[in-house]
């Protein structure tokens, strides 16, 4: 969420429109990581790159049920984040897939130091499905940026709040065989 947030600052700052859409928001609750990914798709993805607006109905977490639609209006960016934003169903439309490297135990412990003990099965069940889903799309092998926030789990250049190709992130694109392919993939010859 954090580094989705600069990437669109660092954007909007540039002066080129861009909507964020949270997976958060999508999920149809703890067991529904497999479910988001045709909505995103149906609702925000494919509408967009038809050159319609898109729009998701809000998950509301505590009904556990869908609430409110929330436009999506075209833009020249959309950046999508959470788990499942780099399933091979929307990849053709990327531009780029940003990895976020951090190993279980720590994934574990930042949403339970966010949401509290209580949600321990749920977090463990939301592993399950989160190992399941990287393993089937094979997530990271794609990506074409990895960001290692063992050492900073603030993401990249997090002293001032901007976004850019530094120590703290790897290009992955010459390992990814579809990478190049895709229209908007970083050159790694090209500065940043």
């Amino acid at each position: 969420t954090t580094l989705a947030q600069r990437v669109a600052d660092t954007l909007s700052a540039r002066g080129e429109p861009v909507q964020i859409v949270h997976l958060d928001d999508l999920y149809p609750g703890w067991g529904g990581l497999a479910e988001a990914v045709p909505r995103l798709a149906e609702w925000v993805v494919e509408p967009l790159a038809q050159g319609r607006d898109g729009a998701y109905r809000r998950y509301d977490w505590g009904r556990e049920e869908y609430a409110e639609w929330h436009p999506v209006p075209g833009a020249d960016w959309l950046v999508v984040e959470g788990v499942g934003c780099g399933a091979r169903a929307v990849a053709s439309h990327y531009a780029l897939l940003w990895w976020v490297e951090a190993e279980r135990a720590e994934r574990m412990r930042r949403g339970l130091e966010r949401d509290g003990e209580t949600y321990a099965p749920h977090w463990q069940r939301w592993a399950e499905q989160e190992e399941a889903f990287f393993a089937r799309e094979g997530t990271r092998d794609r990506a074409d940026l990895i960001t290692d926030t063992t050492t900073s789990p603030e993401g990249p250049d997090a002293s001032d709040g901007t976004v850019s190709s530094d120590s703290t992130v790897s290009s992955d694109s010459t390992d990814s065989p579809d990478s190049t392919d895709r229209p908007g993939a970083p050159d790694p010859d090209r500065p940043s």
